[in-house]
This record gives structure tokens, C-alpha cells and sequence, in this order.
């Protein structure tokens, strides 16, 4: 597709995605849901300066089209979804670029059912944009939209996270790094609501310091936090909260493939974890897939992007998957990747099991990963060269049961990834640059 990739409309806001893109996004929704009654829409977004500009654009384009709008203001990505299947809404709007840097936006349209928009719907409003499909009918007189604050629904969400608690967290030191973006709202109220020892950083937005240095694609700095205040554990989310990686007591980090094991096990010995599987993706850790195995927890594995790992959940009717960025998806609670819901499921695990997070993950020996990506004149004739093939092959009966090597194409750059696990740095760097020698020698890099 033209402009929606795997997660919604996103680049450079007033570069790649402006606000014409985003009133005729707007127009076509308003148009589309509203063909055999008024349509109903609720939008949230995240703390980026742009947010303001694409809110007031799409409610513009929304209200033209005749739909009503509810505004639930900063809010996550999880709890628009939340919002849009339970109250009736016929679709969600996330204005958001999730752990990007400030000045890139988004637009994620939710369905609702509270799932990723089907593709088809997508393409029509890719056809809008570009003139493909004719000027749609403005609604005149009392037939235009209305637009309506609904921070109640945000409320309800933080409600919502509050009841799934089988316990209190009173005695816990957690910390909490809000990536001063959506979590900023909600985090801090779940966790002192549930009784714990909240310590916040990364939680003063000011529109230009979402995900700057922080944040869990910067795990580095609650890390640090965590070891100089003693505390029990760590969450960070990304900039809409729909990703949590963890830190234990020592400071060491738990991110998504330690997550699953660590809920997966427990979610199996409560009898909840459905046909005692997980879904993970294939960028998952070994070490995951070795401690799995010990474990007796089965595992599925689907392309890398949230969106394949829920479309493998519900097609099977599985209860946890995600990825090692730290999108979880619990099925009986959510629709999407959740970061507060996350950590919350990992406080019920630590709190059930009088155990504490390192303890947890003690099992699960990671193995090293090194991924080094390629630019290539064409990824395809790069992936299916012979030679190519061959040194692959060749590093893989090497590595034999004690690591393993994963070579693919990117979906969105002329780029080859090559990925290698092994027991040792020293071993993934030798295979990785065996694998690229070659694609050098085969003449397939670019430059």
C-alpha cells in the first residue's frame, strides 16, 4: 500500500503525513461509516506537538462527512481500542507514531471489533486521497457532526486496568518510565490505585521529548533508576504505551520473549494458558524456545509485526503471544499489544509466586543475538542466490542445536537482514559476516 503500512499512516509530520492527509482520512471515514446511519468515531492521541494539529484535522474531516466525534485527549493506543469495542463505536483513530521520535506522526484506524482496520478499508481511503474515488457528499444543516469530550471513556479504561488486579501491590517499589508520552495519564493512577510505592520518571511531556532518551526503546536510563532506588521492579513503555519491557531487582532487562515465558508458565500451571501455547515471532530468542521446551510449553511462530502474532491468536483461539519489543497481547483482556496491562500481569505473577522477577526469569538462558542489515540492489535475487543459500546453510549445520541463523527481507527498505544466535558474541559475528561476505562477492550490495 501507498501510505498505511503494518501500522497505520506514519512518517514526518507535514512531510510524509499532513493535514490534508489526515481531513480526507477523516472525510472518507465519516463518509464510509455513516452511508446508513451517523456514524460514531472516538479518537485519542499521543503527547507529539503534531498530535493537536491531526486531532483538530480528522474531527474536521469527521464532522464534515456528518459523523460524531468523542475525544478522549492523551491517551494509549490499548485504550482506544478498549474504548471502541465497548461502547458501540463504528471505528477508533490513534494519532500516534508509537516509539518514534517526536516530529514523525501517525494515524492507526481501529475497527470495531478493537482490531487493526482490514486492509480493504485502508485501500479506499489510499484511493481518496489520491483522487481515485469522487468528491464525497458534505452533510448540510443539523445532518453535520458534533464533536464531544469523552475523557469518561479514558476513566472507564483506567478502571477497566484497576479490576484485573487479584491483589494489591501494597509493600511493592516499582518505578515507572512513562517515555513522556500517552502512559503519562494513566500508569501512575493503575499502580497508586492498586496500593503500590510509585516512582515516575519520564512522565512531564512538552510535545518535543516523547521517546527522547527514554522510554523502553532507551531501557538503559530505568535501568539506572531501578538499582539506585532499590526497587522491586521496573516498567517502561513506548511512546502509546502498547509496549512494556521490565526490569527486575537487579537492574537487569526482561523484555518480550522473557515476558512470555515468565506469564506463558505461569498462565499454563493456572490452567489459562489455551492448548499451553504461546505465539512468538521468529525474531524470537532461542533461549526462549529451549526454556519453552523444558517448561512443556508449546510455541507457534508467525512473521515479525504484532498484527501477525493476533491474527495467529484468534485464527487458533490462543490466550498470549507478542514479540521481544515488548507488545504482549493477552487475549482475554485485550485486543492489542497493552504496556500497563502487561505489567500488571507481571506484578500478579511475581505476587502469586512470593518470587521475585529475576528469580522468575532464572530459567531462561538467552542467547546472543547480533542482526546486521544489507542494502541490496534487489532482495529477492539476494535471497535466492545460490551461493548465498549455500553459506547459509552452511552456518546453520555449524551452529547445529546450539544456535541458529535467520536471513530475510525487509518490508519496507532495499534491505537484506541477517540475524545470528549463538552461545558466544564472538560466534554470531563470525556468521553474520560469512553470510555478507558472500552477498558482497555475489555482487548483490549496493555501492
Amino acid at each position: 500500500m501507498k501510505y498505511f503500512g503494518t501500522d497505520g499512516f506514519r512518517g514526518e509530520a507535514n512531510d510524509v503525513l499532513t493535514v490534508e492527509h489526515a481531513f480526507k482520512v477523516g472525510r472518507y471515514l465519516g463518509w464510509y461509516y455513516g452511508q446508513e446511519h451517523r456514524a460514531r468515531v472516538v479518537i485519542g492521541k499521543d503527547t507529539r506537538r503534531s498530535s493537536y494539529m491531526f486531532e483538530y484535522s480528522l474531527v474536521a474531516g469527521l464532522t464534515a462527512s456528518g459523523a460524531d466525534v468523542c475525544l478522549l485527549h492523551v491517551t494509549t493506543t490499548p485504550s482506544v481500542s478498549y474504548v471502541t469495542r465497548t461502547e458501540d463505536f463504528d471505528c477508533g483513530i490513534m494519532i500516534s507514531a508509537s516509539h518514534n521520535p517526536f516530529y514523525d506522526n501517525g494515524i492507526k484506524i481501529i475497527n470495531g471489533k478493537g482490531h487493526k482496520m482490514e486492509a480493504e478499508v485502508e485501500e479506499k481511503i489510499e484511493a481518496y486521497i489520491d483522487g481515485e474515488i469522487g468528491e464525497l457528499p458534505l452533510a448540510k444543516k443539523d445532518k453535520i457532526g458534533r464533536t464531544t469530550d469523552y475523557s469518561a471513556g479514558r476513566n472507564r479504561y483506567i478502571g477497566y486496568l484497576i479490576s484485573l488486579a487479584t491483589r494489591s501491590f501494597e509493600g511493592k517499589r516499582v518505578g515507572l518510565d512513562c517515555s513522556n508520552g500517552s502512559a503519562f495519564m494513566i500508569a501512575k493512577s493503575v499502580f497508586d490505585a492498586l496500593g503500590a510505592k510509585t516512582y515516575v520518571i519520564n512522565n512531564e511531556p512538552d510535545g518535543t521529548n516523547i521517546n527522547t532518551n527514554c522510554g523502553s526503546t532507551h531501557i538503559e536510563v530505568l535501568q539506572k533508576y531501578v538499582k539506585e532506588k532499590k526497587l522491586d521492579v521496573g516498567f517502561a513503555y513506548d511512546g502509546d504505551a502498547d509496549r512494556c519491557i521490565a526490569i527486575d531487582e537487579n537492574g537487569s532487562v526482561v523484555d518480550g520473549d522473557l515476558i512470555l515465558y515468565i506469564c506463558g508458565k505461569y498462565m499454563k500451571e493456572t490452567g489459562r494458558l489455551n492448548k499451553d501455547t504461546i505465539v512468538t515471532t521468529i525474531m524470537s530468542n532461542l533461549g526462549l524456545y529451549k526454556a519453552c521446551d523444558k517448561a512443556g510449553l508449546k510455541y507457534e511462530k508467525t512473521a515479525v509485526g504484532d498484527k501477525y502474532v493476533y491474527e495467529n491468536m484468534v485464527k487458533n483461539n490462543y490466550s498470549l503471544g507478542g514479540e521481544q519489543s515488548g507488545h504482549i497481547i493477552f487475549s482475554k483482556h485485550a485486543t492489542t499489544g497493552d504496556g500497563i496491562l502487561t505489567s500488571l500481569m507481571i506484578m500478579e505473577v511475581m505476587l502469586e509466586k512470593k518470587m521475585s522477577l529475576g528469580k522468575l526469569v532464572e530459567p531462561v538462558k538467552i542467547y546472543p543475538q547480533l542482526l546486521k542489515n544489507v542494502r541490496v540492489v534487489d532482495k529477492k535475487t539476494a535471497r535466492e542466490n545460490e551461493a548465498v543459500n549455500y553459506a547459509v546453510n552452511a552456518a546453520a549445520e555449524e551452529l547445529g542445536d546450539e544456535g541458529r541463523i535467520l536471513v530475510r527481507e525487509s518490508g519496507t527498505e532495499p534491505v537484506i537482514r541477517v540475524m545470528v544466535e549463538a552461545v558466544t558474541d564472538e560466534l554470531c559475528e563470525k556468521y553474520v559476516d560469512q553470510v555478507i561476505d558472500v552477498i558482497r562477492r555475489e555482487g548483490l550490495i549496493i555501492g
